[in-house]
């Protein structure tokens, strides 16, 4: 057996370790052969400073008391501590809620004063947020109406998704953690789309027609164009 192939691999890296552990033999085959390769290799970092280690598991799915467990024998070294296990393998549930969080919701209605309307993904409003009024979404927001009020974008945190409505006339704009309150603008006439996205260059807000938006960024074949067609096609 001398030819077997090793169950765990350990590679330094500038931040500290990636262990890479196998993902067809058993789990407690694994798990032994991780003990005895952080027992081998104790007298690289025994006596040095906290080391970082990143855990890759492949498509092994290792439910949360296996988690745990490799968790406690990197952490049993002493010097070492997990910063990541990273897997594949994603529970239903998890997938669920990703899918829920990119998927596109259509809500017909106005947003009036004291209202607040907020979705996981991207939606689609088909109506106005007056005055008072706030939407919020994880995803892209797409107005087929006036947006007056309040619109937050990407409200975990995410930087790269877009406001985009018929009338842009907000008393506040967020995306991910950035807030701004544009300019007055007077072109209550205007008939095409505006968006306001974050330029990283300017490390804030801007606004601009979507046509211009999309020239830019060159940013035509994602969620945010497919959003925009299914907008147009439902006026």
């Amino acid at each position: 057996m001398a030819n077997q192939r090793p169950l765990v691999m350990i590679k330094g890296i500038k931040d500290g370790l990636v262990l890479k552990l196998d993902d067809q033999c058993s789990y407690h085959q694994l798990i032994e052969e991780l003990k005895q390769k952080l027992l081998e290799r104790r007298h690289h970092y025994g006596d040095g400073p906290l080391v970082s280690v990143k855990v890759e598991v492949g498509n092994r799915f290792i439910n949360k008391q296996q988690k745990e467990e490799i968790q406690a024998i990197i952490r049993s070294e002493k010097k070492l501590f997990v910063a990541e296990i990273e897997s594949n393998v994603i529970t239903k549930e998890e997938c669920e809620e990703r899918l829920k969080q990119t998927e596109l919701k259509t809500v017909v209605q106005i947003v009036r004063s004291g209202q607040i309307l907020q979705i996981d993904g991207d939606v689609l409003l088909i109506g106005d947020v007056n005055p008072g009024g706030k939407i919020i979404a994880g995803g892209h927001i797409y107005i087929l109406g006036a947006l007056r009020g309040i619109a937050h974008a990407g409200y975990r945190g995410d930087m790269d998704k877009v406001i985009a409505a018929s009338l842009m006339k907000p008393s506040q704009l967020l995306i991910g953690d950035v807030m701004n309150r544009p300019p007055d603008q007077t072109d209550e006439e205007a008939h095409y789309m505006e968006c306001a996205y974050f330029d990283s260059e300017r490390s804030q807000i801007v606004i601009d027609r979507l046509q211009s938006y999309f020239r830019k960024t060159g940013n035509t074949n994602n969620v945010l164009l497919e959003g925009v067609k299914q907008a147009w096609g439902k006026q």
